[in-house]
């Protein structure tokens, strides 16, 4: 029994022994690792942050009529360009009774007085043609008899003006002929002929006729979260892209930053706007979706390196890269950076354009297995 136990032991033995070969064996078969190295280049370098919303002209006009009734005629469409005073549409007066009544009996009370003021005057005329009166009486006479006349006149035309909108002598300027206040493009005309529209005064906004605007002045109207809007400020530039405006940036400024912010989904959005470049011609439909780049920061054409390659101490955190001195040998270099867009940093002090730098965090190739 103690002749197979100790056997037993010697197998084990040597069969630990040879194991112990084998893997120092395939231990000096493995290939030794290989760091690749990579240089610092020049880069210009843009710290930003992200907008989206919506490119809108900087100032709409809504055209609204002074007086209510029936859309009879539109003279204009979506996209036509017109100038202040072109017509935009004609309305029907449908007259208030109560009105209309009040302005036909004003009308029926004219008439009366001027009969009985002609009366008087043509009996005044007689008596002045035989020299019973003076003629300062029968001048009295005639200016009144004239200011009822005029007054009878007033009261037919302000009963066509309650009747139809307009009287003779005013259709230049009658209510029913709805014209265009400034000089831009038509964007919207949200009624047709036939509709009813609401007269805008005191008490009611009135019934928008058509939608204007100046497309030569556009702006970029978008949102930024909270946690980015302690980071920027008015006059930053910005890079403004339009989804249906292939490879066009459009420049514009940050002209407003809103002072309270807006719930939406559960975070904190603050509205900005920003002036796009008057400069440029190229025709930007309003409402279409965009993005704005905010500049925060640049820096032009200075040293830099991909942020991938520096490594941070673990006690100070100061950065620093491994620069090659020799063959497979890197030596710690600290670096003082400056700005980074997230791929890039620059690089200040530390290295120049020549160094070699580790690439200490390198991806094994595809199929590579440790042993």
């Amino acid at each position: 029994m103690k002749r197979v136990v100790t056997i037993v032991i010697i197998v084990g033995i040597v069969l630990g022994f040879a194991g112990a070969l084998y893997y120092l064996y395939q231990k000096n078969q493995e290939d030794p690792v290989v760091y690749e190295t990579e240089q610092a280049s020049t880069q210009t370098i843009v710290k930003k942050t992200v907008a989206t919303g919506n490119i809108v002209p900087k100032e709409e006009v809504l055209i609204k009529p002074n007086i209510s009734g029936i859309i009879e005629e539109i003279y204009i469409e979506a996209g036509n360009k017109v100038k202040a005073g072109d017509l935009i549409a004609k309305i029907r007066v449908i007259p208030n009774v109560s009105a209309l009544q009040s302005a036909k009996d004003a009308v029926a009370t004219a008439k009366i007085n001027l009969d009985n003021e002609k009366k008087n005057f043509e009996r005044q005329k007689s008596l002045f043609e035989k020299g019973v009166i003076s003629a300062n009486e029968f001048d009295n006479a005639e200016v009144a008899y004239k200011r009822v006349e005029q007054n009878y006149t007033s009261a037919r035309e302000n009963y066509e003006i309650v009747k139809t909108g307009t009287t003779s002598g005013l259709e230049s300027s009658a209510n029913t002929l709805i014209r265009s206040t400034v000089e831009g493009m038509v964007l919207d005309v949200p009624v047709k002929e036939g509709n009813q529209v609401i007269e805008s005064n005191n008490f009611n906004d009135g019934t928008t006729l058509a939608v204007l605007a100046d497309v030569n002045k556009m702006i970029f109207d978008g949102k930024v979260d909270e946690s980015e809007v302690g980071k920027i400020k008015e006059d930053l530039p910005l890079e403004v892209t339009v989804g249906a405006i292939e490879n066009k940036t459009f420049d514009a400024v940050l002209d407003y930053i809103a002072p309270k912010g807006v719930e939406e989904n559960g975070a904190i959005q603050f509205n900005i706007k920003g002036s796009l470049n008057k400069a440029d011609t190229t025709f930007i439909r309003a409402g279409l979706s965009a993005n704005a780049s905010i500049i925060l920061d640049r820096a032009n054409e200075v040293l830099a390196i991909k942020e991938a390659l520096v490594q941070f101490d673990d006690k100070t955190k100061q950065p620093y890269v491994e620069v090659e001195k020799g063959d497979q040998e890197f030596e710690r270099q600290d670096l003082e950076l400056g700005i980074s867009d997230g791929i890039y940093v620059e690089v200040k002090e530390g290295i120049s354009k020549d160094d070699k730098i580790k690439v200490w965090n390198q991806i094994k190739p595809a199929g590579f297995t440790a042993n």
